[in-house]
């Protein structure tokens, strides 16, 4: 049986991104800036032999999947289908807002001076979910174990249908803080503050119902798609 590998994309720079506001389930879509990143990804992934495409339902994951696929060898072969399941958090009534009040009010209700104080120590997603949700005066956020049901549910069903129809590589569009939060619940001691970029790629293997983690945070595709563009104009 061929390995199951999910390479798993943080979507492109978007709008919301640029101006640092708050961009859970709302949305904006990628500026131009973060669109010629995806096509650089698309570039350095395009010879990857994906057996399948998923995003979640948000419009900058789904502009995302299909400028790679758009990019790729095979693009137009490859099954892609949506996953409401693997969308970002929601920040309820923080949503639109500028990140710095959402992560100034955040550690304030986890009782630290601010958000470094609170990343120095060993907060938990789970404590973290907690005081978004405590915050929240549209009570729109979801509570933790419903968030982690439908986190580790998304990605694991992807994972597993794909090992028993064989295997393979798999391309999956998601989101900052779900993708550095799915690592933890694979491996606990993964942080809180991932930084994962625009475009970056981590990639996990599946096997017999277990994930392990490859690489995170991976922005050479990008930069070996810079180089192929380079060639194919010259």
């Amino acid at each position: 049986m061929t390995e199951t590998t999910l390479y798993v994309v943080r979507h492109g720079k978007t709008m919301f991104n640029t101006i640092e506001r708050v961009q859970g389930w709302c949305d904006t879509p990628l500026t131009k800036e973060g669109q010629e990143g995806i096509h650089f990804l698309g570039l350095g992934l395009r010879e990857v032999p994906f057996a399948e495409a998923y995003s979640s339902d948000s419009g900058r994951a789904i502009e995302t999947s299909r400028i790679i696929l758009g990019e790729h060898a095979n693009g137009r072969e490859i099954p892609y289908s949506i996953d409401n399941r693997i969308r970002e958090w929601c920040f309820g009534s923080l949503e639109g807002g500028y990140d710095k009040e959402m992560w100034g009010v955040v550690p304030r209700v986890l009782n630290f001076q601010n958000y470094d104080d609170m990343i120095a120590t060993d907060v938990t997603f789970k404590q973290i979910a907690e005081a978004i949700l405590a915050v929240d005066t549209a009570e729109w956020a979801e509570p933790y174990d419903v968030l982690k049901n439908r986190v580790w549910s998304g990605f694991e069903d992807i994972a597993h249908r794909r090992e028993k129809e064989g295997g393979g590589n798999v391309l999956v569009v998601s989101h900052g803080l779900t993708i550095a939060f799915l690592l933890n619940l694979i491996d606990a001691k993964q942080p809180i503050r991932a930084g994962l970029q625009n475009g970056s790629v981590t990639k996990l293997t599946y096997k017999e119902g277990k994930f392990s983690i490859q690489e995170i945070n991976n922005v050479d595709y990008i930069e070996n798609g810079k180089q192929l563009s380079k060639t194919i104009l010259s």
